[in-house]
């Protein structure tokens, strides 16, 4: 898709979000917390039966106004003894970092209004919570243009190691076929995304 392309892409999903009353939204959060818990629990009784033994570290973000709220679900996460992170944006470009989140932790405004960690040791996640804006019926996902989790997940990619990335959207964000949207090269697809009404396509526990 033409870069001009994407960007009026871009406006209209923004513009058709911010038309959620903030109290619908706050619904549609307790939801999505709802059942990305029930994904989690399941997950934990499965991976032993996989082989999977060791422990998780969950990404996730910190809402910006219009986004989905997934802050009960982080403190639940932490509470059962999960480690939680949040991103943290480093340099211009480049991958982002993701360092500890506790309940307690202080946070620091970052670029773009986004409450940042205080910088620690760099964790490398094995759950990814993404905010996407937009997404398609194969779970490719736009984002806001920076092309942040783009270079992020694919450094995390080079490494070897395995994960899993979830993007976080509303309803409202389905990109249709008439629409026209192809991802481009460096986009980098997502394994799901999660909307209050379920996921796309349907996501396993493991």
């Amino acid at each position: 898709m033409l870069k001009n392309s994407a960007d009026l892409l871009r406006m209209r999903l923004r513009s058709i979000r911010q038309t959620i009353p903030v109290a619908e939204r706050q619904q549609l959060s307790v939801q999505l917390c709802a059942k990305l818990q029930e994904w989690f629990e399941a997950r934990l009784l499965a991976r032993p039966l996989i082989g999977h033994s060791e422990p998780e570290i969950v990404a996730g973000f910190w809402p910006l106004a219009d986004e989905p709220d997934l802050r009960p679900l982080l403190r639940h996460l932490h509470s059962q003894g999960t480690v939680v992170a949040l991103p943290l944006m480093i340099k211009k470009d480049h991958p982002l970092e993701f360092h500890v989140w506790r309940p307690d932790d202080p946070l620091i405004p970052g670029n773009f209004g986004v409450m940042e960690p205080v910088r620690g040791e760099v964790l490398q996640p094995t759950i990814l919570l993404v905010p996407t804006l937009g997404f398609t019926e194969q779970a490719a996902r736009i984002g806001y243009g920076g092309g942040y989790y783009d270079r992020t997940l694919a450094q995390l990619s080079q490494t070897g190691q395995p994960f899993t990335t979830i993007g976080i959207a509303w309803d409202q964000g389905m990109i249709h076929k008439e629409e026209g949207y192809e991802p481009e090269a460096h986009d980098y697809p997502l394994d799901a995304v999660l909307t209050p009404s379920g996921w796309t396509p349907d996501m396993p526990p493991a």
